[in-house]
């Protein structure tokens, strides 16, 4: 008893440390676009409003996936008896969207403008881009414990490790603004954040949707997991194996066991659940035990079968 209360209060004070991250995070993201795309306008600057609308999605992100970590949290209840942890997937998916509209209507700008070159000053988008690298470093080490054990956190410290990383190329851009006179860095820079904000959607967009149409999570090897409980004592057969994610965090798996010496008892399944989740990350298993009478063969034995 007293082993829950520990781990439940352990686990209200990680919530509690993540609420506050992605509090943060909003926060100084907020403020900084805010700045960014009025320095945008300003200067004429499509680095910058590039940035700012990559800024922007950042913020509709970081509030997607901290609202879905919320409802991912509530119980089950009689009509979703998994709870609604499957938002975080939805939210996932969403984000992946925004990002590759964004990315769409950047480039097309961009295209636009290496046609017409527009004078931008070098100097204005040197300060305003150094600053972003700035708050999106503080905003990724908000999550740099949490990202460790906790996927959301993870996201959203990759992602914003990348707009650091982002927000540097557009001072580059600026500095070789000012020292070449080459309005064109402008929109070849844009073009640069389109591909970086591409490259790291397309897996988010992959993942995501195969998530939601209940794929097999990345980094599961599902003829590993059927190997491992083929090989479990007394088991002949494997079939109606079915593993998926109940979240971006959650993983779930469903099968049959062919145990001819009839049911080996509470310990066997709870030594598989352990170890199925210590070895593949899975961490909702339910097993159903089969006799394997051929009077009374399964249904749902063959493998196209669903």
């Amino acid at each position: 008893m007293s082993g829950f209360h520990v781990h439940r209060s352990h686990s209200h004070r990680e919530g509690l440390e993540l609420e506050r991250a992605f509090t943060l995070a909003v926060a100084f993201n907020v403020g900084f676009v805010v700045l960014e795309a009025g320095a945008g306008v300003w200067t004429d600057s499509l680095a910058l409003l590039a940035d700012a609308g990559h800024n922007l999605s950042d913020v509709l992100a970081l509030l997607l996936a901290w609202g879905a970590a919320k409802l991912s949290a509530r119980r089950p209840s009689t009509r979703f008896t998994f709870g609604l942890r499957s938002t975080s997937v939805l939210a996932a998916l969403v984000n992946a969207l925004l990002l590759l509209a964004v990315c769409g209507a950047i480039a097309w700008e961009a295209l636009g403008r290496l046609h017409e070159s527009i004078a931008v000053p070098g100097l204005p988008i040197i300060v305003v881009a150094a600053c972003g690298a700035v708050v999106n470093a503080v905003t990724a080490l908000l999550f740099l414990r949490r990202q460790k054990v906790d996927l959301n956190a993870r996201g959203a410290f990759l992602h914003m490790t990348a707009d650091a990383l982002v927000s540097i190329g557009v001072v580059a851009g600026g500095v070789g603004i000012v020292l070449t006179g080459w309005t064109w860095l402008d929109p070849v820079v844009s073009l640069a954040v389109v591909g970086v904000i591409f490259a790291s959607t397309w897996g988010l967009a992959r993942d995501s949707l195969g998530l939601a149409l209940q794929a097999v999570p990345a980094g599961i090897d599902p003829t590993a997991v059927r190997a491992f409980l083929a090989a479990r004592p007394g088991v002949t057969d494997v079939h109606d194996l079915h593993i998926w994610g109940m979240s971006t965090s959650e993983n779930a798996l469903s099968a049959h066991l062919v145990i001819p010496d009839g049911h080996p008892g509470d310990g066997f399944l709870a030594e598989i659940a352990q170890e199925l989740e210590q070895r593949f990350r899975i961490g909702h298993t339910t097993l159903q035990i089969e006799h394997g009478d051929p009077a009374h063969p399964c249904g749902l034995e063959p493998d196209h079968v669903v």
